[in-house]
């Protein structure tokens, strides 16, 4: 379920002046002297209650956060993360078809999500105490803006730390499958071509650079004419 229009518009416009939200505590403008956002964040709001979900979206800077999707089940969430993947997911507990706290933690086992669970106070223990061995946030309702807005910055924080090293690790294992092949297309020339193990270094070395191209490519190149 998308969110109504009136939660959108109050998304939108979140007033510049000192306010009362809805979370009890005032708030001033949430873009006063905010600095130049480079990337924004996407947000899944998985919450079934409107009162909650047009306070935590008054809460949030448009600037910093879009899109924001909020759907009311577990269900939906996990249909639409199959469309998509989203940077943080918030869950208010609890949920029509279930708690949250398992689907929040799903969420973070894989990928550089980040989750954050909301809880009744009562049980805020018991829940944050398994939360955090599995990499979830949890907070107790109610929770001040300000409070709310920290966490939602420690969430973006750890994003961007998971962000690059999912990219250093893509790196590295581009770099063991390029190995790998050269080591494959060495291995055919010393085999077919009698060459020595320094002589198909330097081969595809040279093919390489003459031919502007990676040692990859040149490696592929060897495997797919000796190998067929």
């Amino acid at each position: 379920m998308e969110p109504d229009q009136s939660s959108l518009q109050s998304y939108r416009s979140v007033s510049e002046s000192i306010s009362t939200n809805r979370f009890g505590d005032t708030k001033s403008s949430l873009r006063s002297n905010h600095p130049a956002v480079e990337r924004q964040y996407g947000l899944l709001l998985v919450s079934a209650s409107e009162h909650f979900n047009r306070s935590f979206l008054e809460v949030l800077d448009p600037d910093v956060y879009s899109p924001v999707i909020c759907l009311n089940s577990v269900a939906d969430a996990k249909r639409r993360f199959l469309e998509r993947n989203y940077d943080l997911v918030i869950v208010n507990s609890p949920l029509p078809d279930e708690f949250g706290l398992e689907f929040a933690c799903d969420v973070c086992s894989e990928g550089c999500a980040c989750s954050l669970i909301f809880v009744r106070s009562e049980l805020f223990a018991d829940v944050n105490h398994k939360a955090v061995r599995r990499g979830v946030l949890a907070l107790s309702k109610p929770s001040s803006s300000s409070l709310i807005q920290q966490t939602l910055g420690v969430l973006c924080g750890i994003n961007e730390r998971l962000r690059r090293m999912e990219q250093k690790t893509v790196v590295a294992e581009e770099k063991i499958r390029e190995i790998r092949l050269v080591n494959r297309a060495k291995l055919l020339l010393v085999e077919q071509l009698k060459m020595t193990e320094a002589e198909a270094h330097r081969y595809i070395e040279k093919q390489a650079m003459d031919n502007c191209v990676t040692r990859r490519i040149i490696a592929e190149r060897i495997i797919a004419t000796r190998e067929s």
